[in-house]
């Protein structure tokens, strides 16, 4: 019988697309072929039998418990690592339960919370002065996180065409930032809806602090419940949440936008892709973002036809994102200890992987960041160009 450690090298001689290095029990093993670019140092052994059921999670909790160590650029090992997923292990049957998500506002509630409650202060260390945690726009690359933030919203805002005094409405806010310009800048009137209580509670205090008490108001509120305001908007916008609603719920969060609309409205939508319907990644799903899900770009087009919503811009800033990334780890490991102090070394070693996981996954193309501006009629009297 082969001995663990034995199991453990031929189950990853399979990565072997790029040269690496296991170190366990004072050996080291080449996978692949040329000088290794990164080492994994095993500090103990990991059960087979989990790795099999899921690949993602059997890693990733050995890195977070640091079972498993990166001698070498996290990033780059990632990189490297994580253009092989489709020979990770997974038994569907026996993550069933982890894999699926809820179609209940009460847990879904539940599930923004455990990633956007743990704490405003938190995120401020390392997101910039916009606390916006969503993909930049870089015009240049030596543009400043706070810039291509600031990019981002007003690059939005132009797609909108917005006007002084229409209505706008953000699914999912956030901490408000985009709201904010909006009213500063175009002097609309918006309504901002989360489910998170820390950015509600962020969100209503920057209104007051900005003086935009007429202009802005910000609820606590489910997508699904939009249709009981009995109000209608002439723009809407959704940065990043459509994420968090579900494969079987992709239709009632359009039914919902269609039926707030104004006849001639715009909706656009800000959502990371995924290339198909895949359900997720585990470890993502347990330890990041519980229910979590990217529709696939054409799962959304194909739903905005059945609401005879118009397509008139689709543009991808898939690799904007990975920059984005880049600059959050930046930030973030520049205050780890404080982080670790504040959140604990398991906690940290996770936040930490998965920011360098993202920023793969983008730079690999196993997800996508798309912007789709959708019309409710064929608006013929809008620009014929995209708002750069």
């Amino acid at each position: 019988m082969k001995k663990k450690q034995e199991l453990l090298i031929d189950f990853i001689k399979q990565f072997d697309e790029h040269p690496f290095a296991i170190e366990m029990d004072g050996e080291k093993h080449l996978i692949g072929e040329g000088d290794p670019t990164f080492v994994v140092k095993v500090n103990k052994p990991i059960d087979i039998k989990e790795l099999v059921k899921s690949t993602s999670i059997a890693l990733g909790e050995a890195y977070m418990k640091g079972d498993i160590e990166v001698e070498g650029d996290l990033y780059t090992a990632l990189n490297n690592f994580l253009g092989q997923l489709g020979k990770f292990s997974k038994d569907i049957k026996a993550l069933k339960k982890l894999m699926l998500t809820s179609k209940g506002k009460k847990n879904q509630k539940k599930e923004v919370a455990s990633h956007y409650d743990i704490g405003n202060d938190f995120y401020e260390l390392w997101l910039d002065e916009t606390m916006s945690y969503s993909c930049g726009y870089f015009k240049k690359k030596r543009d400043t996180l706070y810039e291509a933030q600031m990019n981002k919203i007003y690059y939005i805002l132009e797609k909108l065409c917005l006007k002084e005094d229409m209505h706008l409405l953000d699914i999912g806010c956030g901490w408000g930032q985009l709201l904010i310009e909006a009213a500063k800048k175009y002097k609309i009137k918006g309504l901002g809806i989360t489910l998170s209580e820390e950015q509600y509670k962020k969100f209503q205090q920057r209104i007051k602090e900005e003086g935009l008490d007429d202009r802005l108001t910000v609820e606590l509120m489910d997508y699904r419940d939009l249709p009981k305001l009995k109000t209608s908007f002439d723009r809407i916008v959704s940065v990043g949440m459509i994420e968090h609603v579900g494969r079987d719920n992709y239709e009632v969060f359009m039914s919902s936008v269609d039926k707030v609309l104004k006849p001639t409205g715009l909706f656009l939508l800000h959502y990371i892709s995924g290339m198909k319907e895949h359900p997720g990644d585990p470890w993502m799903r347990k330890y990041i973002f519980p229910g979590g899900m990217c529709p696939s770009l054409r799962e959304v087009i194909n739903l905005s036809a059945e609401y005879n919503f118009y397509t008139l811009d689709v543009e991808s800033l898939r690799r904007h994102y990975t920059e984005t990334l880049h600059r959050w780890n930046k930030n973030f490991n520049e205050h780890r200890d404080e982080i670790q102090e504040k959140m604990g070394i398991e906690f940290t070693r996770m936040w930490d992987l998965y920011l360098c996981a993202c920023a793969a996954t983008f730079n690999r193309g196993v997800i996508d960041l798309h912007q789709i501006l959708l019309s409710k009629g064929v608006n013929n009297e809008l620009p014929m160009t995209r708002w750069y």
